[in-house]
């Protein structure tokens, strides 16, 4: 997998870029566990264009024989360029219809040398993002900009751990910052608050597999252990220690681990 950050000039749309290709031998799969941002992305593949929608739980896809993808992980701010109901496309997908720009990208990526043909592709998808924003609404574009706030303040930790809490570090109603999430992510502001604490146990978990359950719960808001174990059970579809045990366990915001399969 090979990541990029977005230029500055699309910085506010596109949070970064990323480009996987597998190659595999006849007869053999590998077995790749999901668990992306909760936003949506902007997906080129040999078969089409289209936008993938938030996710609200791990899903596992097998991947077999030869293939790529280039995507771009959006924005709040860049999603609306894309479809005015985020909310339609949660843990889906709709094609877009891009025809010209599905066309360049699999010349792009039939280069021979890795390096160029990744950066044909990625500048192509890029080039498709400006042109689409330079026929906005800047009025739209400058209240993905609030949105944009939003996911940063749910995201810079667990220190907002409510919708009011959010809403008062951006100078907003309740009802406003509900219309922002709907509107830009396709979630509520609970429900990313909640992957976004989530994320945060994973994180402790994985990187200290002993660590203590019931003080932990209690650190990042969670009723109890339970109700962690519940959220992890939901989302991850394991328990707190068997994520932490499993080899191809990822932690939310990656685009995921690959463990081959015969």
């Amino acid at each position: 997998m090979t990541r990029r950050g977005a230029p500055d000039d699309v910085a506010a749309l596109v949070r970064q870029l990323w480009l996987p290709q597998w190659s595999l031998p006849p007869g053999e799969s590998a077995e790749q566990l999901v668990l992306g941002y909760p936003a949506s992305n902007v997906v080129v593949e040999p078969a089409g264009v289209a936008l993938h929608g938030p996710t609200t739980r791990a899903s596992t896809r097998v991947l077999t024989g030869t293939g790529w993808a280039v995507g771009a992980l959006l924005r709040p701010a860049g999603v609306l360029l894309f479809t005015d109901r985020p909310a339609q496309l949660l843990d889906g997908s709709a094609p877009l219809a891009a025809g010209p720009l599905h066309e360049r990208v699999v010349r792009a990526m039939a280069a021979e040398d890795p390096r160029a043909r990744h950066d044909r592709a990625v500048g192509l998808l890029l080039d498709h993002v400006r042109e689409r924003a330079a026929a906005a609404d800047p009025g739209l574009l400058e209240e993905g900009l609030l949105a944009n706030r939003l996911v940063d303040l749910v995201e810079a930790g667990p220190g907002e751990r409510t919708p009011a809490g959010l809403a008062r570090r951006l100078h907003v109603s309740e009802r406003t910052l509900q219309r922002l999430a709907a509107r830009f992510v396709g979630m509520p502001p609970g429900l990313l608050l909640r992957r976004r604490r989530l994320q945060e146990a994973a994180e402790r978990v994985r990187a200290d597999p002993g660590l203590d359950l019931g003080a932990l719960a209690a650190e990042l808001g969670f009723a109890d252990q339970s109700h962690l174990t519940r959220e992890f059970r939901t989302v991850l579809g394991t328990t707190p220690r068997g994520y932490a045990r499993s080899p191809r366990g990822v932690v939310p915001g990656d685009r995921g681990a690959v463990r081959p399969r015969r």
